[in-house]
Protein backbone atom coordinates (compact mmCIF):
# COMPACT_ATOMS: atom_id res chain seq x y z
CA UNK A 1 0.00 0.00 0.00
CA UNK A 2 1.64 3.53 -1.09
CA UNK A 3 2.09 5.77 1.85
CA UNK A 4 0.78 9.37 1.51
CA UNK A 5 3.23 12.34 1.79
CA UNK A 6 1.45 13.54 5.28
CA UNK A 7 2.19 10.17 6.31
CA UNK A 8 5.53 9.87 8.62
CA UNK A 9 7.05 6.36 8.67
CA UNK A 10 9.97 5.07 11.05
CA UNK A 11 12.49 6.52 9.04
CA UNK A 12 13.69 10.03 10.28
CA UNK A 13 15.33 10.99 7.46
CA UNK A 14 11.96 10.84 5.84
CA UNK A 15 10.05 12.71 8.89
CA UNK A 16 12.66 15.31 8.20
CA UNK A 17 12.44 15.57 4.65
CA UNK A 18 8.60 15.15 4.72
CA UNK A 19 8.78 18.82 6.35
CA UNK A 20 11.01 20.45 3.76
CA UNK A 21 9.89 18.42 0.78
CA UNK A 22 8.86 20.51 -1.90
CA UNK A 23 10.56 22.08 -5.32
CA UNK A 24 10.62 26.17 -3.68
CA UNK A 25 10.16 25.23 0.33
CA UNK A 26 14.24 25.51 0.29
CA UNK A 27 14.35 28.46 -1.29
CA UNK A 28 11.34 30.30 0.52
CA UNK A 29 13.47 29.36 3.87
CA UNK A 30 16.73 30.58 2.25
CA UNK A 31 15.15 33.97 1.66
CA UNK A 32 13.37 34.07 4.76
CA UNK A 33 16.67 33.24 6.71
CA UNK A 34 17.82 37.11 5.97
CA UNK A 35 14.41 38.43 8.14
CA UNK A 36 10.93 38.50 7.78
CA UNK A 37 9.17 38.89 4.32
CA UNK A 38 5.68 39.83 2.87
CA UNK A 39 4.20 37.60 0.67
CA UNK A 40 4.85 40.31 -2.52
CA UNK A 41 8.13 39.96 -1.44
CA UNK A 42 9.17 36.44 -1.56
CA UNK A 43 7.01 36.48 -4.94
CA UNK A 44 9.35 38.90 -6.69
CA UNK A 45 12.50 37.46 -4.98
CA UNK A 46 11.29 34.12 -6.60
CA UNK A 47 10.64 34.63 -10.42
CA UNK A 48 10.17 31.06 -11.43
CA UNK A 49 7.27 30.29 -8.67
CA UNK A 50 3.93 30.67 -9.25
CA UNK A 51 1.74 32.95 -6.84
CA UNK A 52 -0.41 29.67 -5.94
CA UNK A 53 2.20 27.42 -5.49
CA UNK A 54 4.28 30.09 -2.94
CA UNK A 55 0.97 30.06 -1.00
CA UNK A 56 0.57 26.29 -1.14
CA UNK A 57 3.90 26.00 0.56
CA UNK A 58 3.50 28.90 2.96
CA UNK A 59 0.16 27.33 3.92
CA UNK A 60 2.30 24.18 4.21
CA UNK A 61 5.47 25.28 6.36
CA UNK A 62 2.99 27.11 8.47
CA UNK A 63 0.98 24.15 9.47
CA UNK A 64 4.32 22.20 10.26
CA UNK A 65 4.95 25.18 12.48
CA UNK A 66 8.74 25.74 10.50
CA UNK A 67 7.50 29.21 9.35
CA UNK A 68 4.60 31.78 11.00
CA UNK A 69 2.03 33.81 9.26
CA UNK A 70 1.79 37.21 10.71
CA UNK A 71 -1.13 39.56 9.88
CA UNK A 72 -1.27 43.18 10.65
CA UNK A 73 -5.14 42.97 11.09
CA UNK A 74 -5.47 45.92 8.63
CA UNK A 75 -7.24 46.21 5.14
CA UNK A 76 -5.51 45.84 2.71
CA UNK A 77 -4.37 42.76 4.30
CA UNK A 78 -0.41 43.35 5.34
CA UNK A 79 0.85 39.69 6.09
CA UNK A 80 4.20 38.87 6.16
CA UNK A 81 6.29 35.78 7.41
CA UNK A 82 9.56 34.71 9.64
CA UNK A 83 11.04 31.55 10.44
CA UNK A 84 9.69 30.63 13.75
CA UNK A 85 11.91 29.39 16.72
CA UNK A 86 11.40 25.87 15.91
CA UNK A 87 11.72 26.68 12.50
CA UNK A 88 15.51 28.04 13.21
CA UNK A 89 16.27 24.62 14.97
CA UNK A 90 16.27 23.58 11.08
CA UNK A 91 19.05 26.00 10.40
CA UNK A 92 22.48 23.61 10.89
CA UNK A 93 20.58 21.07 8.73
CA UNK A 94 20.07 23.12 6.24
CA UNK A 95 23.54 24.18 6.26
CA UNK A 96 25.10 21.37 5.64
CA UNK A 97 22.34 20.13 3.02
CA UNK A 98 23.60 23.45 1.03
CA UNK A 99 27.13 22.62 1.68
CA UNK A 100 26.78 19.17 0.26
CA UNK A 101 24.89 20.82 -2.40
CA UNK A 102 27.39 23.01 -3.84
CA UNK A 103 29.58 20.40 -3.50
CA UNK A 104 27.42 17.99 -5.55
CA UNK A 105 27.00 21.46 -8.15
CA UNK A 106 30.57 21.83 -8.42
CA UNK A 107 31.60 18.08 -8.95
CA UNK A 108 28.78 18.07 -11.50
CA UNK A 109 30.11 21.41 -13.15
CA UNK A 110 33.49 19.57 -13.49
CA UNK A 111 32.62 16.53 -14.81
CA UNK A 112 30.25 18.45 -17.77
CA UNK A 113 33.70 20.46 -18.36
CA UNK A 114 35.34 16.83 -18.46
CA UNK A 115 32.90 15.66 -20.57
CA UNK A 116 32.83 18.55 -23.38
CA UNK A 117 36.99 18.34 -23.54
CA UNK A 118 37.13 15.13 -23.85
CA UNK A 119 38.68 14.26 -27.69
CA UNK A 120 36.47 12.80 -29.24
CA UNK A 121 37.54 9.74 -32.45
CA UNK A 122 36.71 11.34 -35.99
CA UNK A 123 34.09 9.42 -37.57
CA UNK A 124 34.79 6.76 -39.69
CA UNK A 125 33.74 7.19 -43.56
CA UNK A 126 30.94 4.53 -44.12
CA UNK A 127 31.75 1.71 -45.27
CA UNK A 128 30.76 0.24 -48.88
CA UNK A 129 31.72 -3.43 -48.14
CA UNK A 130 28.72 -6.01 -48.78
CA UNK A 131 26.14 -3.43 -49.83
CA UNK A 132 24.73 -4.09 -53.19
CA UNK A 133 24.38 -0.92 -54.33
CA UNK A 134 24.72 -0.40 -57.92
CA UNK A 135 26.79 2.75 -59.26
CA UNK A 136 24.63 5.73 -60.49
CA UNK A 137 24.44 5.90 -64.52
CA UNK A 138 25.23 9.16 -65.99
CA UNK A 139 22.46 10.73 -67.98
CA UNK A 140 23.28 11.64 -71.58
CA UNK A 141 21.75 15.40 -72.17
CA UNK A 142 19.98 14.93 -75.40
Amino acid sequence: MAVSKKEIGECPIDAALSVVDGRWKGTILWRLADGPMRTAELRRSIPEITERMLIRHLHELVADGIIERHDAGTVPPRVHYSISEYGKTLGPVLGALCDWGRKDMARRAAQDRHNAAAPTSPASPPSSAGTTRRPRRKLNPA
